[in-house]
């Protein structure tokens, strides 16, 4: 008997991992072509996207944040593809932030660690994605970054006034994955102070945290432009082979 109640005391204290993807942009450099539904070796970017988080063990559910128009046909794209772990499907709003406060607020109230991720990355791995989630759920908040290889330039009205020591530089990924306390309120105040945040690490930065960075991935790429899905066709093949 004692093992039994000692058994249930275990799945009782398993954490909630939630997901946010946030995948309500317009597209407007993408030249017309939806990104997110945009095949890739005949599979949506957005499917793919998604089954990083369904095939990983720590994620309990998932929310997507998208356009009002993309409603019903990213509901069927879930069916299809078995995406199970989707307990959400909502309308994001006109700005990035206001995308993310409407997944977070729809995440479940329980979670623990929630995860924000570009619904436009569909080459996390798992490696990535499962270090990130690590440290965390250590920290309180970490996103995955690589180092700045090209040189970096500050100018002003096209003329060079300094080049930055790129030494200290990192170009940050997602998912960033923040305690859910923490980054829901990071994020509301963002919104309520009308913060120019440019992701959801520099929300939680204007409360004075700190955010641990893990090793990233090259191939994590965003896909914004035509030649990031000729890019991302590449990595595809590659992977393949």
């Amino acid at each position: 008997m004692s093992k039994l109640f000692s058994f249930f005391r275990r799945k009782q204290a398993e954490p909630v991992f939630s997901a946010v993807i946030v995948a309500a942009g317009s597209a407007r450099r993408m030249e017309g072509i939806d990104k997110v539904l945009a095949p890739l070796g005949d599979i949506p970017v957005l499917a793919r996207t998604l089954q990083v988080f369904q095939n990983c063990p720590k994620i309990t559910e998932v929310v997507v944040v998208t356009r009002e128009d993309l409603l019903v046909e990213i509901s069927q794209m879930c069916k299809v593809y078995s995406l199970n772990k989707v307990s959400k499907i909502v309308v994001g709003g006109a700005e990035r932030v206001l995308s993310v406060r409407a997944g977070l607020r729809e995440a479940r109230q329980d979670a623990q660690l929630i995860a924000i991720h570009d619904g436009a990355r569909p080459f996390l791995t798992q490696k990535v994605l499962c270090d990130v989630l690590d440290q965390a759920e250590k920290t309180g908040a970490a996103a995955p970054a690589v180092a700045v290889n090209d040189t970096i330039k500050r100018a002003e009205a096209g003329i060079v006034e300094q080049t930055v020591d790129r030494s200290c530089l990192w170009a940050v990924q997602t998912p960033q994955v923040f305690q859910a306390d923490l980054i829901r309120a990071a994020v509301e105040k963002a919104v309520i102070d009308n913060a120019p945040v440019t992701d959801d690490c520099s929300a939680v930065e204007r409360l004075g945290m700190k955010v641990v960075l893990t090793q990233g991935d090259r191939e994590n790429i965003k896909v914004t432009t035509p030649f990031d899905m000729i890019l991302g066709q590449a990595i595809l093949e590659a992977r393949e082979e």
